[in-house]
Parts: structure tokens; C-alpha cells; sequence
């Protein structure tokens, strides 16, 4: 069992950045794939980027590839998500993603675990 905690929405200006942090508790991070998914308002929830438990995999979204990058500190138990050049389009409620495997997945489906979501809100 893990628990996520998002933090770092907010609302920014169209070409501005924000830092996403996604902590989860235990103390096995390492072995967990990790993932950022993101549901704007009567749309479905869509993938935005994935990382191995290693840090060396990486698996993004074409809509936010070159503009955000996702990381993890597995010695703080942590996952990030840097968004630069932020649109309008990307305004969304972001949540962080997690299951226990070697593997990573753009299938929301496919994450066991789950945190409460933090608003981003890009104005133009």
C-alpha cells in the first residue's frame, strides 16, 4: 500500500513553468513506476508522462513532449513533473500515478495507486 500526495498547482500565465511534487509514503518508491496524468473538465483523464522506478525510462505524452519532464528522487520518496511553456490547453486537475513494476504504462488502468489530484489553471 502507498499513499500519494500531489502539491505545486496553481494558476501561471500562458509561457510560465510550475513544479509538480507527487510524495509517497513506504519505503519501497524504487521499485514503483510512477506516472502524471491530468483530466480537464468533461474530459476523459489522459496520460502525461510515466517514469521507471530506476529514473532511467521515461514515456511522455506528444502534447507535452519537449516542454515538460518528469523525475523522481527515490531517496526522498518523491516524484516531479517540471511544466514549462505552459498553454492554455494544459489546464487541468494533474494527478499522480503508481504501481509496484519494472514497467511503465500511458494506461491509466494500469496504476494501482492514486493521489488527490492539484489544479493547474494556465491563463491566456
Amino acid at each position: 500500500q502507498v499513499q500519494l500526495v500531489e502539491s505545486g498547482g496553481g494558476l501561471v500565465q500562458a509561457g510560465g513553468s510550475l513544479r509538480l511534487s507527487c510524495a509517497a509514503s513506504g519505503s519501497t518508491f524504487s521499485t514503483y513506476a510512477m506516472g502524471w496524468f491530468r483530466q480537464a473538465p468533461g474530459k476523459e483523464r489522459e496520460f502525461v508522462a510515466a517514469i521507471g522506478g530506476s529514473g532511467g525510462r521515461t514515456d511522455y505524452a506528444d502534447s507535452v513532449k519537449g516542454r515538460f519532464t518528469i523525475s523522481r528522487d527515490n531517496a526522498k520518496n518523491t516524484q516531479y513533473l517540471q511544466m514549462n511553456s505552459l498553454k492554455p490547453e494544459d489546464t487541468a486537475a494533474y494527478y499522480c500515478a503508481a504501481r509496484p513494476s519494472v514497467l511503465v504504462s500511458t494506461d491509466a488502468g494500469w496504476y494501482n495507486y492514486w493521489g488527490q489530484g492539484t489544479q493547474v489553471t494556465v491563463s491566456s
